[in-house]
């Protein structure tokens, strides 16, 4: 990691999290890069820190911001950071909803996502053919190559050229509801590192070339199909960090979805096609010494969501050297490192973690200290300072127009409103 970063944050209180903003905009060029000219839609899920997401969005080629939640989506473009978001995940969040239908600004700048017809009524019982709610259709991406066989993420039941267009049709028919668009998302090639020469590594390349050619031909059927039963849809959405250039490739394709690699967390050191930099480390302060080889940090327990092994655990890479205990591991409230390293460090002394997965690190922390050149430029706020936690906005005490609901603060001195 950049010895100008940890210069940039001595003497900062600890624990803390950390972004190196200059390695956040080479990773940003880089998929712009691979990206060959298609839109970036923004993965806000990858950063959670909403001043962190409107700088990305304020380079050429980054359009619009992909939500984990309506929730999210309604802060973000009640601060004027987005008016151009795809909402990724089904909501059940009825006062969501109702916040959403009774903003004509927010049903403008929002689109909320659906793979089933049961989902539909909810939506609709606070929508009207007057002001109808913005709708995406999510439809699988995985490969299954021979009957009871499913490779990639479980998401959409809808799986087919004629299950989208069925599921277009329900939408359509659902008065106060309007589709606009299709997304598919390919989690086992965006999201599996493809690096190595084991026999593991060598099988997900295997897969991940017969499932690009699957998925190419069928994306275009889906598209054309859905776009058969309800009109020209205005964006057709794919991939991830990991696919960007062949999800980008595709014709079908109007803009692809990424975040992680702006941050590049452990997970994203496995793969062949790219190299991002390392821009997110929390700090955690050593509070004890067990034994000369040997520290203690406060807390260190982040362990990433997925799979349960040790690809999810954080890794400490400064200073270099540290292991975690055999019989430990990283705790809720204690992590024993071991090592020779251990020998160098001092009580209150700062240990480097880079969390497995983009943005669930930002979980832990109210704010970001943000990096750039050899000094803290800002302490920008997480999702969770600005009270956003997982699903529902918690503190609430700026009222927008339109809901009569209270929403969180702008972030201090930053813009509160923009295009993108």
């Amino acid at each position: 990691m950049p010895e100008r970063v940890r210069r940039a944050v001595a003497g900062k209180p600890l624990p803390a999290l950390v972004v190196d903003l200059d390695a956040v905009d080479a990773n940003a060029e880089d998929m712009l890069r691979r990206a060959g000219g298609t839109p970036i839609r923004v993965a806000s899920k990858s950063l959670r820190i909403p001043a962190l997401i409107e700088h990305v969005l304020a380079k050429p080629g980054f359009q619009g911001v992909l939500a984990y939640t309506l929730p999210e989506a309604l802060m973000l473009a009640g601060e004027g950071i987005c008016d151009d978001i795809l909402v990724a995940y089904p909501t059940t969040d009825e006062d969501a909803v109702i916040d959403l239908a009774a903003d004509p600004a927010a049903r403008a700048a929002i689109a909320v996502m659906v793979d089933s017809p049961e989902q539909l009524p909810r939506l609709a019982r606070h929508a009207s053919e007057d002001a109808p709610l913005r709708v995406c259709l999510d439809v699988d991406a995985s490969w299954r190559p021979a009957p009871g066989v499913h490779i990639g993420t479980l998401r959409s039941p809808a799986h087919s050229p004629g299950q989208a267009a069925a599921l277009a049709r329900a939408v359509d028919a659902t008065p106060g509801l309007r589709v606009i668009g299709v997304m598919m998302y390919e989690g086992h090639i965006a999201g599996v590192g493809d690096a190595g020469s084991t026999p593991r590594a060598a099988a997900v390349r295997v897969m991940q070339k017969a499932s690009r050619k699957e998925l190419a031909a069928r994306r275009a059927k889906v598209v054309a199909a859905v776009e058969a039963a309800v009109g020209p849809l205005e964006l057709v959405n794919g991939g991830g960090t990991g696919s960007l250039e062949s999800t980008c490739a595709e014709a079908a394709v109007t803009e692809a979805a990424a975040g992680s690699g702006l941050v590049a967390p452990t997970l994203f050191d496995a793969y062949r096609a790219f190299t991002p930099t390392p821009a997110s480390w929390f700090v955690l302060p050593v509070v004890r010494r067990p034994a000369p080889d040997t520290v203690t940090v406060a807390g260190g327990g982040r362990i990433a969501s997925g799979p349960a092994g040790g690809t999810r655990l954080p890794s400490p890479v400064f200073p270099a050297g540290l292991s975690y205990a055999k019989d430990e591991g990283p705790g809720e409230v204690q992590t024993p490192l071991t090592g020779q390293a251990a020998r160098t460090l001092r009580i209150g002394d700062g240990v480097w973690f880079r969390h497995a997965k983009a943005g669930e690190t930002a979980e832990h922390a109210d704010e970001a200290l943000v990096v750039s050149g050899d000094r803290v430029i800002g302490q920008w706020a997480t999702y969770r300072g600005k009270g956003l936690i997982y699903t529902r906005a918690t503190q609430q005490t700026t009222p927008t127009g339109g809901t009569g609901r209270a929403r969180s603060p702008p972030v201090p001195g930053r813009r509160t409103s923009r295009r993108t």
